[in-house]
């Protein structure tokens, strides 16, 4: 064994191993993140009510826009230090960390401005109702103010697990939402403080996990981190916006697709017997058990990203298409019990989030089974997303990203229920899910047969 396999196991180590060790920190990460979100709609639904979650869900699409960015910085500064590090360009390495973690500061700064400015035009293009609206506009006005300790929590997660520290990653993300829980039930529960308390526990937990992210890179253990590597270099920042655009635009998709999905359940859930306000906070309730399969999802994608990055740049491309199977089968296998939990159980799943009325419950059960009736499958488009991204395949990967949300999601949640009504929205959801993995096994297909030429020597 050669001393720079000694030092890199992602070129030797077995890939099940591999993504046992980054995938499943990755995966408990992204529960945990999604867990503030959650811990918040189960106190809320049960202290505030119905309208409490339709609240969370309208303020929703501005995290996941945070997320985006997150996205963006986070996963294509740690694919091109990854890319890097397996072509022993150390210093190239270095410059892209340094972009990275400067670009980071600036951007959550920006971003929190504009939203805390702009929150009520925001809500209402999120389609808040006038019942809605009070509770959302709070709601967003406090957790505004943590997006920026968010934003570096979820984006330097990447970064850390590139570095090789993938438990630390998740010991940081992990603080702050476990802290958040026991938050929630202080201020909800004891001080009796309402949807403001939720928000409040946050913002707490957010910051917490900042904290220890940033304490993280005082003992980098690839380099030792300098000052002279902070800054703005455009050649570095172009690269990281090419190889994290795929993530960005997914995020951007998932944002935009909230918006129309709210806008689309207030106005044709006016027209049926459920009225608006129960389309929402139920399309609330969904978003969030929706956002557990997206952890597991996700999380063993971007495990899997260390592993598709250093092989790809070392040229073992056998390595490469190993984690890829790997990875699909083990989303796969998660991915069938979820299905058959939702299918077998929503209205106890549903209840889980607060009661309501039987209208409420109903519509709960259907769209529980009915909008989620695909996600035996959902596993295979953002695996094949993270591939090509941490392979440097930008162009595929932003194909797959605009894919099952905008290409198809979208156009569906518009027509369906122009001919359907209300439930035409709920069988947009599985529609764009089967679309998107047949493109997602025709892209990997072809990518596939390129390696397999070059191995060959073709």
């Amino acid at each position: 064994m050669t001393p720079e396999k000694a030092k890199n196991p992602l070129g030797f180590a077995p890939i099940s191993g591999l993504i046992a060790k980054y995938a499943i920190p990755s995966v408990i990460s992204m529960l945990v993140a999604a867990a503030y979100n959650i811990t918040d709609q189960i106190f809320i639904g049960h202290i505030v009510g119905m309208l409490g979650n339709a609240a969370t869900n309208v303020a929703f699409p501005v995290t996941v826009l945070c997320g985006a960015f997150a996205q963006l910085i986070g996963v294509g500064t740690a694919t091109n230090f990854n890319i890097k590090m397996g072509a022993k360009k150390e210093e190239e390495a270095a410059g892209f960390l340094g972009v990275g973690l400067t670009a980071l500061v600036f951007t959550g700064l920006v971003f929190t401005c504009v939203v805390f400015l702009f929150r009520n035009p925001l809500l209402l293009l999120c389609g808040a109702t006038d019942n809605v609206f009070p509770l959302a506009s709070s709601y967003l006005g406090i957790t505004a103010l943590g997006l920026p300790f968010f934003l570096f929590s979820q984006s330097c997660s990447h970064l850390i697990r590139a570095d090789g520290s993938p438990a630390y990653s998740l010991i940081a993300v992990a603080s702050g939402a476990i802290l958040n829980v026991f938050l929630d039930w202080l201020f909800m529960v004891v001080f009796g403080w309402g949807i403001q308390g939720a928000a409040t526990a946050t913002v707490i937990g957010q910051f917490v996990s900042f904290a220890i992210c940033a304490l993280y890179f005082k003992g980098f253990k690839s380099f030792k981190i300098k000052p002279a590597i902070f800054g703005i270099r455009l050649s570095f920042l172009s690269q990281i916006v090419k190889l994290g655009t795929s993530n960005f635009i997914n995020h951007l998709i998932m944002a935009t697709v909230n918006i129309v999905m709210n806008n689309t359940l207030k106005y044709y859930g006016a027209l049926s017997s459920y009225g608006s306000d129960i389309p929402l906070a139920v399309s609330g309730v969904i978003a969030k058990l929706n956002a557990i399969l997206i952890a597991f999802s996700v999380g063993i994608a971007l495990g899997c990203q260390p592993i598709f990055g250093f092989n790809t740049g070392a040229k073992n491309y056998k390595r490469v298409k190993e984690a890829y199977k790997k990875a699909l089968a083990l989303t796969f296998v998660i991915n069938i019990l979820g299905f058959l939990s939702f299918q077998l159980f929503p209205r106890a799943i549903i209840s889980i989030f607060g009661g309501g009325s039987e209208a409420y419950l109903e519509f709960g059960e259907n769209y529980l089974r009915i909008y989620m009736m695909m996600v035996c499958m959902f596993g295979v488009q953002p695996l094949s997303v993270n591939y090509f991204t941490a392979s440097g395949k930008a162009r595929q990967g932003i194909v797959l990203s605009l894919s099952r949300q905008g290409l198809f999601l979208l156009p569906l949640l518009i027509l369906l229920p122009m001919i359907f009504g209300i439930t035409g929205v709920l069988y947009a959801g599985p529609i764009a899910d089967g679309l998107a993995v047949v493109l997602s096994v025709v892209l990997v297909a072809f990518d596939f047969k390129r390696m397999n030429a070059l191995e060959l020597g073709v």
